[in-house]
């Protein structure tokens, strides 16, 4: 199983945002546990920290970002995946993005709360208690 951790999932734990920062947690202890399996898409570390830095600061969101990247990969992104991405018959360009990313890696999951923008996606999306679970299973 690879997993594509999805923007929103990143930025509840950090944000502590409640019910959402419990699984989120959950996954990144799983994904932690379990180097080489989890990524992230190249631009959700811009989005992360333009959204986190304002409430906690520059270096916080920075460490948080490097936290992270000890046990997560990067999913590439380029001119095809963006070309792909606007194809994706997604209302989210953003979201289209991570399908690509997810896809860039072989990802058979993206992890993401925002479950219902990713229907139709050819990645399927699992809430990310439920992708810690599979991973602490397996």
């Amino acid at each position: 199983m690879t997993v594509l951790v999805d923007t929103d999932v990143l930025i509840d734990l950090a944000l502590n945002r409640i019910p959402h920062a419990a699984p989120a947690g959950q996954l990144l202890d799983a994904l932690e546990a379990r180097p080489g399996v989890g990524c992230i898409a190249w631009h959700t570390l811009s989005n992360f920290y333009y959204l986190v830095a304002p409430t906690h600061g520059r270096r916080s969101a920075r460490a948080f970002l490097g936290e992270l990247l000890r046990f997560l990969d990067v999913a590439p992104g380029g001119t095809e995946s963006a070309r792909q991405a606007v194809q994706l018959p997604l209302k989210d360009f953003e979201d289209a993005l991570q399908v690509t990313a997810a896809l860039s890696v072989g990802a058979t999951v993206i992890a993401t709360r925002n479950l219902r923008d990713y229907r139709g996606a050819p990645v399927p999306a699992l809430a990310p208690g439920a992708v810690a679970a599979t991973l602490r299973k397996g």
